[in-house]
């Protein structure tokens, strides 16, 4: 078991201040990531660590216990990066993400990096995983942040964690006859071929009901009752499924999604040392365990 100093702060944050959200805040983080942090922690520990009441969360048995060590652990993290955060590290690291990955804290780990390595400096750019791979190839970027499938996978890549993806809609629209309005993040993303091509091999007629550039919108969108939409399941709130969003069940058949892995990859070539130290940063946030 390993449990990662900044899981326990987030632990330690949603304790103190009772929410979810409220720690979010504080941590300058999304909910969906202060979510899977504690979502995270609590799988690696195999006990539940937060108990629900209605809006406010309170700490179970097991996590009273874990508490008391967790701000140990943190505090004393905190003192040894003080210590050592004069970096001589220097150098400029070109970076590309996804949106998706955005919503995870990619900006409080940069802001961690940029605070421990003052002297180097990061390009930050949002775009769609086909252009960031197009960039990387170019040499535009020097690391960038999304997601591949088992076949583009490369020994060099560096796991973060593998996506479950599924099909959504509004629980009222099931979407079982007729044409179909699909819920896509515009022409250069992953996931818009993925789901034309399952939903043509089973002969259903299709349309482009919105095209969005976020998963927020995607999915206001399908509760909404706009369409159908191919997502990740982590990138959907733990309370959001099954109420007004709903796994889309159709009664005709549809080749499953595939097994999808987000990954941080490195521009061809050397990787300069201020980009490697940059991908332990994301790994150490970010990671799981590597696919088989």
């Amino acid at each position: 078991m390993q449990l990662d100093v900044e899981s326990l702060r987030t632990f330690i944050a949603v304790v103190d201040l009772g929410s979810m959200t409220r720690a979010a805040e504080s941590l300058e983080l999304s909910q969906s990531a202060v979510s899977w942090k504690i979502k995270r922690l609590e799988a690696k520990a195999g006990r539940i660590l937060l108990v629900r009441d209605g809006r406010s969360v309170a700490p179970s048995r097991e996590g009273r216990e874990l508490l008391r060590f967790a701000r140990s652990i943190v505090d004393t993290h905190d003192e040894a990066v003080a210590r050592l955060d004069r970096s001589d590290l220097t150098g400029t690291v070109k970076l590309g993400a996804t949106e998706e990955v955005t919503a995870s804290g990619m900006a409080a780990i940069l802001g961690r990096f940029n605070r421990l390595h003052a002297a180097a400096t990061i390009e930050f750019r949002v775009d769609y995983g086909g252009a960031l791979q197009a960039m990387l190839v170019r040499n535009e970027l020097d690391v960038a942040v999304l997601q591949v499938s088992a076949e583009d996978y490369l020994p060099s890549d560096t796991h973060l964690w593998t996506n479950d993806l599924i099909w959504v809609t509004a629980f009222d629209h099931p979407y079982d006859n007729g044409v179909v309005p699909l819920l896509t993040f515009g022409e250069h993303s992953y996931y818009r071929p993925l789901a034309i091509s399952r939903l043509s091999e089973a002969g259903v007629s299709h349309r482009i009901g919105l095209s969005a550039p976020s998963t927020g919108a995607i999915l206001a969108a399908a509760e909404a009752g706009l369409g159908v939409a191919v997502v990740a399941q982590m990138s959907i709130e733990p309370d959001q499924l099954g109420q007004r969003l709903v796994e889309w069940q159709p009664s005709f058949d549809l080749r499953p999604l595939p097994e999808t892995f987000q990954v941080a990859r490195a521009s061809p070539g050397e990787v300069p040392s201020v980009a490697s130290e940059l991908i332990s940063h994301i790994e150490a946030e970010l990671g799981h365990a590597a696919p088989s």
